[in-house]
């Protein structure tokens, strides 16, 4: 371990939180704080360590520091014997592994094959002081530096081009590869730096600790007669009492009580025993005053109560019509919410003064009780005197309930009156209320209505499709029976397939339109016109021609019939499919 890492300074923060992160303890500032907030711990480094930046062209020195929004453009770097042009801007940046801790070493490679360790010293030592060098026969070496920060100035390099001298041979050139690299000294190093470093921690913990510990009480004398005098004189003071008891505490506990100085300590617990008189005057005064604090603060909440009682019947007198109407919505919704809550706090303050004077009674029946235990004692006059005075305040008591009896009835007949007065106008909400919800009830049966009838189209339509589907279905096994009809007429005799060749169906794509058109038809019973049914062909093929479509029809004078439908300027001339007529004459 150098002796430069033994005089780091103690009050550097981000060392303080490195070595203790890497000891597990939680690094600490004066007031229990952590020192570096902002600390990684997953980088295993100094934070410390100033952020790369790149260094000028044939210079040793580093600018100011770059935004990270700012690209920075790397300039060609000439050297002595070398010049290194730098990467293409536009590639990504260099990958590199993960950074060890303490980490001074870096990885060089892609060096050029006749590179001497003089050109690598010219290259590398702009970045810092070199150590170390380690060369290998592979074009590539290990460089160790004196502080960790000349790692980033040496990581810039990376991706730069070299070239000896103006030559531009293979073994020449090399494209250089800056890495971090994994050294015992390194490690070593830094190992030592964490361990003083906790060290220095755990020593100012520790002083940290001491101070912030309490002071012990201080030590008790040993018992002399001397110190006994002086202890008997502190007992006597009132301020002085409490120490001088615990010192004779601690004497009696060690057994300084003896034949000798038992008089001693008799003369001071008697000293100590007669401040028990003045404790309890003190106990006595406390308690006056706690009366006399009670009485000041009943007598407040009454006056509270009192300004309370003239603002809740301030809302009330504005919530009466002649006032209230001439409010807006607003206004009369924020009046009587702030009534609400002047009657809610109102309540309270009620509630707890009734508790108030109920303890009050309370005690006042446990001193009826005591002065009864007591009077058993007394002669017979002391007994009737008491008992005058204990009518009179039974008498005054319940003058008091039927006064607060008096003032609760009072209160609710002015609520009972407010909630006639604001009758009216409830009275008139609730019929308009109701207004609208008879006019919500008839809309509901409107609808209601109009939910019942569009269900019954839906039930009509779905029957329609299934007798469309039934007569479908149909259609397909006649063109079945046709199908077959002429499979067998092929394999009849020769007078049979005269008769066929004289038939109006001329073609195949002529009986492929009349199949289309007879279940076209038979889907309309009703008819359709002759551009209906062309509009229908045309979906399926663009070249069918109207006329053709109608002479066909009107050859097949069996399954196509014409018919005149409609009234004056309504009147439409309609075809029906009569195939089935056909083939009962048949």
């Amino acid at each position: 371990m150098d002796s430069t890492a033994m005089t780091l300074p103690m009050s550097d923060p981000t060392a303080w939180a490195t070595a203790m992160n890497n000891l597990g303890m939680a690094p600490l500032g004066i007031a229990g704080q952590p020192i570096l907030p902002d600390f990684d711990p997953a980088l295993g480094i100094m934070t410390g360590i100033p952020p790369i930046t790149p260094m000028m062209p044939g210079l040793g020195i580093v600018p100011p520091p770059i935004p990270p929004d700012m690209p920075v453009v790397k300039e060609i770097i000439h050297c002595k014997s070398c010049t290194l042009f730098p990467p293409n801007p536009n590639l990504p940046p260099p990958a590199t592994r993960e950074r060890p801790p303490g980490c001074k070493t870096v990885f060089v490679g892609g060096l050029p094959e006749n590179g001497t360790e003089q050109i690598i010293v010219e290259v590398f030592e702009q970045c810092g002081e070199i150590i170390a060098i380690r060369k290998s026969k592979k074009n590539f070496c290990h460089i160790r530096f004196a502080e960790e920060y000349m790692v980033d100035k040496a990581l810039y390099l990376s991706g730069y081009r070299i070239r000896l001298g103006s030559s531009t041979d293979k073994k020449d050139t090399g494209r250089l590869h800056v890495d971090f690299a994994q050294a015992r000294d390194d490690l070593y190093e830094w190992e030592c730096k964490q361990r003083m470093l906790a060290r220095e921690e755990r020593h100012r913990r520790r002083m940290e600790e001491e101070r912030l510990r309490p002071p012990s009480p201080p030590p008790v004398v040993h018992y002399s007669d001397h110190e006994c005098s002086i202890v008997a004189e502190k007992l006597k003071d009132e301020s002085k009492f409490s120490e001088a008891v615990q010192t004779l505490l601690t004497w009696i506990e060690r057994g300084e009580v003896n034949r000798r100085s038992a008089n001693n300590f008799y003369s001071m617990i008697q000293s100590a025993n007669s401040h028990i008189r003045r404790l309890v005057n003190e106990k006595v005064a406390h308690e006056k005053d706690m009366e006399e604090a009670k009485e000041k603060f009943k007598q407040a909440l009454s006056g509270i109560l009192i300004q309370f009682e003239q603002i809740v019947a301030v809302y009330h007198s504005a919530s009466k019509q002649k006032a209230w109407d001439h409010f807006t919505k607003a206004q009369r919704k924020n009046i009587s919410v702030w009534c609400k809550q002047a009657e809610e706090i109102r309540n309270i303050h009620n509630d707890e003064l009734m508790g108030i004077r109920r303890e009050e009674e309370m005690e006042m029946s446990d001193d009826e009780i005591e002065e009864k235990t007591e009077t058993k004692e007394t002669e017979e006059s002391a007994l009737v005197s008491q008992a005058e005075a204990l009518k009179e305040e039974n008498d005054s008591l319940r003058w008091q309930l039927d006064a607060y009896r008096n003032e609760v009835e009072l209160l609710k007949q002015e609520q009972g009156k407010t909630h006639k007065e604001d009758d009216p106008n409830k009275e008139q909400q609730l019929k308009l209320l109701q207004q609208a919800l008879q006019g919500m009830q008839q809309h509901l049966l409107k609808v209601q209505e109009e939910y019942k009838r569009k269900d019954a189209e839906l039930e009509k339509i779905k029957d329609e499709k299934l007798q469309v589907e039934k007569m479908l279905e149909n259609l397909k096994e006649k063109e079945n029976c046709a199908s077959r009809l002429c499979a067998s007429s092929q394999d009849s005799d020769y007078p049979i397939e005269k008769t066929l060749n004289s038939s109006p169906i001329k073609s195949e794509r002529e009986a492929l339109l009349v199949g289309i058109i007879s279940t076209f038809l038979h889907v309309h019973p009703f008819g359709a016109s002759i551009e209906y049914i062309c509009s229908y062909l045309h979906r399926l093929d663009n070249k069918i021609c109207t006329s053709d479509v109608e002479c066909l029809m009107s050859r097949l004078q069996h399954t196509f019939k014409q018919e005149m439908t409609g009234v004056g300027a309504s009147l439409e001339k309609r075809w029906k499919f009569c195939g089935f007529e056909g083939l009962k004459l048949t």
